[in-house]
C-alpha cells in the first residue's frame, strides 16, 4: 500500500470517550493547539455517557470554532457492545465517512491523552514517508502525579523493550521501520490511511485488545507499519479508568505494592520469535502471513523477571 501528498481537508481525529468530561477539554485544547495548517476534523464519539460529557463538548465546540471543527456524536450501546472495541470503531467509522474516499488518514487517540503540538502533522509524515500505519510512543504525563515505584518499573520495562527491539532489528529488520525507533502502537496513538482501515475491516469488536487486533489484521491485509520517534502522546496514568483492560488497568498493576516482580519473556524467545518472522518472511506474501499466524501462536512463557526496585527500595 503506498499513499500519495496527503492535504489538510484528509485527516480526521478520531476519539471514543466514555464519562470523560473532567478529561476532554484538555485533549481538546491540545488538539486546537496542532501546527497543522488549517482546522481539521475532529469526530468525539461519546458512547454510555452518565456525566455532562455533551455539555462540555458543546462549549467547546462553540469556543474553538474556526480552530477545530468538532463532530460530536452520541450513542448508547446495549451491555453486550460496551466496550473499547465498539467505542473506537464507532469514532473511526465516522472519521472515514468524513474522508468520503481513500485518500485521507484516521488519526485517533484516547480521551484522557495529551498529544504535542506536533502530533498531526508527524504522523501525517510519517506516512507520507511510504507507510500506512504509524505507532505513537506513550510518555508518562508529567502533568499528573506518578508515584516512585510505578516510575521505576515503568523505565525497566522501557529499557526490556528497548533490548526486544534491537533483537527485532538485529534479526529481522523491517525497511520501512527503521531504528531508532520505539514499540507502542495503541489507541493512544495510532494513524492508518482509509484504504488501510477499509482494508483491514475496521476495529474489531472485542471487549479489549482492540487497538492491538487492528494492527493485526491492517497488516495482514498488507499495512506497512512504523514507529517513529518523533511520534509520542502523553498519557495518563490514573489506576481507575473507562476501558476494561486498558491502560489504566496495566498502570494499577505497576503500582500495587503487594506486586514483587515484574516477568516478561526471556530474550532467547524474542530472538527465536524474530527468527521465525524472518523464516516466514522469505515466502511470497511473508509480512502479511506473519500477522495473520503469529495472533495464533501460545503466549510465551514470561521467564525472565525484570530487574526493577521493589516497593520498599522505591519509596525509599
Amino acid at each position: 500500500m503506498t499513499t500519495g501528498h496527503l492535504d489538510p481537508r484528509r485527516v480526521v481525529v478520531c476519539v471514543p470517550a466514555r464519562d470523560e468530561a473532567e478529561r476532554l477539554p484538555r485533549l481538546i485544547d491540545a488538539l486546537a493547539s496542532q501546527d497543522w495548517p488549517e482546522p481539521f476534523p475532529v469526530v468525539v464519539a461519546l458512547n454510555n455517557t452518565t456525566d455532562a460529557s455533551r455539555e462540555v463538548m458543546d462549549g467547546l465546540t462553540a469556543r474553538l470554532r474556526g480552530r477545530l471543527a468538532v463532530h460530536v456524536d452520541e450513542t448508547v450501546f446495549p451491555p453486550e457492545l460496551a466496550h473499547a472495541g465498539s467505542a473506537r470503531r464507532r469514532a473511526m467509522d465516522l472519521g472515514l465517512a468524513m474522508l468520503g474516499n481513500d485518500d485521507g488518514v484516521l488519526v485517533t487517540t484516547d480521551a484522557d491523552a495529551c498529544p504535542p503540538p506536533h502530533w498531526v502533522s508527524a504522523n501525517v509524515a510519517a506516512i507520507e514517508r511510504g507507510v500506512d500505519l504509524v505507532g505513537g510512543a506513550l510518555v508518562l504525563d508529567e502533568a499528573e502525579p506518578v508515584s516512585t515505584l510505578v516510575r521505576a518499573r515503568w523505565a525497566a520495562l522501557a529499557a526490556y523493550w528497548a533490548e526486544v527491539r534491537r533483537i527485532e532489528d538485529d534479526f529481522d529488520p523491517r525497511p520501512w521501520d527503521p531504528p531508532p525507533r520505539h514499540g507502542d502502537n495503541t489507541g493512544g496513538s495510532l494513524a492508518v490511511t482509509a484504504a488501510a482501515y477499509r482494508a483491514a475491516g475496521g476495529v474489531p469488536l472485542r471487549p479489549t485488545g482492540e487497538d492491538w487486533a487492528f494492527v493485526m489484521a491492517a497488516q495482514a491485509a498488507g499495512a506497512r507499519l512504523s514507529h517513529p520517534p518523533d511520534v509520542w502522546v502523553r498519557v495518563s496514568p490514573r489506576t481507575a479508568g473507562r476501558a476494561s483492560g486498558g491502560m489504566a488497568a496495566a498502570m494499577a498493576q505497576l503500582g500495587d505494592p503487594t506486586s514483587h516482580a515484574l516477568r516478561a519473556p526471556s530474550f532467547d524467545l524474542w530472538r527465536e520469535r524474530a527468527l521465525w518472522r524472518r523464516g516466514l518472511r522469505s515466502r511470497v506474501g511473508g509480512d502479511a502471513l506473519v500477522a495473520t499466524l503469529e495472533p495464533e501462536l501460545p503466549p510465551m512463557p514470561c521467564d525472565l523477571r525484570l530487574e526493577a526496585p521493589s516497593p520498599t527500595e522505591a519509596a525509599a
